[in-house]
């Protein structure tokens, strides 16, 4: 396994393990079990509302805490300069940690797009202080990380984006690519085509015909091929589940290699559709999220 290099020179596993829509009672299980599988990645977010159940998870693993790479993301009802230095102190708590290995922004709410930039700049003082290894950003298109980079200092690390092979976002990761920072890619092996009220079209990427033939070639499962398919192109992925074998299974990709004509198949999947919700066209102050005191 080769690890990622992020722009700061912090280090980041190239797989990760999500929580995204774990509940509670399952995430501290489900984490303990993908360390214990050998994942050393853990992305949460405190929209998710299981940020403490991801510290008992490290905790009850028995894996030492600085073995662990813990991503979590500030949620937009505390953006803002002052709210967002207080969104740490929360997640921190919940966490149970004294420092985040990489703190992101988990929308970049364009409406508000001020918040935004001051929200930034408390990760940016979170970075000086130490208090986080490296800071990024989630759903950023091209547009707004241009608009970002006009007002801070400090180039993400990470940009989170919907990604899979029926939504590569060229654009996004071409922008990416020319700042330096990380594509990391959520909904890596398109479990999105079923993420409720968006989509229309929700064929499931791993019953592609061009996605199972080359598994069966390499006598892989479709997910491990979507895996490795990232991993070879150099991004971060974070496969989510709480059964156990999937948790293993998106775990074992480091034992073959696509070759650069499959490479080049899955990349031509795309289709261009987004399974989430457009960062411009949905504005996330609206959809009742708050994030409650540690």
């Amino acid at each position: 396994m080769t690890d990622l290099i992020l722009n700061n020179g912090v280090v980041l596993p190239p797989v990760g393990f999500g929580v995204f829509q774990s509940t509670p009672e399952e995430t501290a299980t489900a984490v303990a079990t993908a360390l214990h599988t050998g994942y050393r990645h853990i992305d949460t977010a405190a929209a998710y509302q299981n940020e403490r159940q991801v510290g008992e998870g490290i905790r009850g693993s028995g894996v030492d805490r600085s073995e662990v790479f813990i991503e979590t993301k500030v949620w937009v009802s505390d953006y803002g300069k002052s709210d967002t230095l207080h969104a740490f102190d929360k997640g921190a708590a919940k966490l149970g940690v004294d420092q985040i290995d990489l703190l992101i922004l988990h929308q970049p709410m364009p409406q508000h797009f001020e918040r935004t930039i001051g929200a930034y700049k408390a990760l940016e003082e979170l970075l000086i202080a130490e208090r986080v290894r490296a800071i990024g950003v989630s759903n950023f298109m091209p547009h707004h990380l241009t608009e970002l980079l006009k007002h801070v200092d400090v180039v993400p690390a990470v940009n989170q984006v919907e990604l899979h092979p029926y939504f590569t976002q060229p654009e996004v990761q071409a922008a990416n690519a020319e700042h330096g920072v990380l594509t990391q890619a959520w909904s890596p092996i398109g479990g999105i085509t079923f993420y409720p009220g968006w989509g229309e079209d929700r064929k499931n990427v791993l019953e592609d015909d061009i996605i199972t033939a080359i598994a069966a070639e390499h006598g892989k499962t479709p997910a491990q091929v979507l895996l490795r398919w990232h991993v070879q192109q150099g991004r971060s992925a974070i496969p989510k589940s709480t059964n156990p074998g999937r948790i293993a299974e998106n775990f074992n990709v480091f034992d073959f290699a696509l070759s650069e004509q499959q490479l080049t198949a899955i990349d031509a999947l795309n289709r261009g559709v987004r399974g989430g919700p457009d960062p411009d066209g949905v504005d996330p102050a609206n959809w009742g999220i708050t994030v409650p005191e540690a």
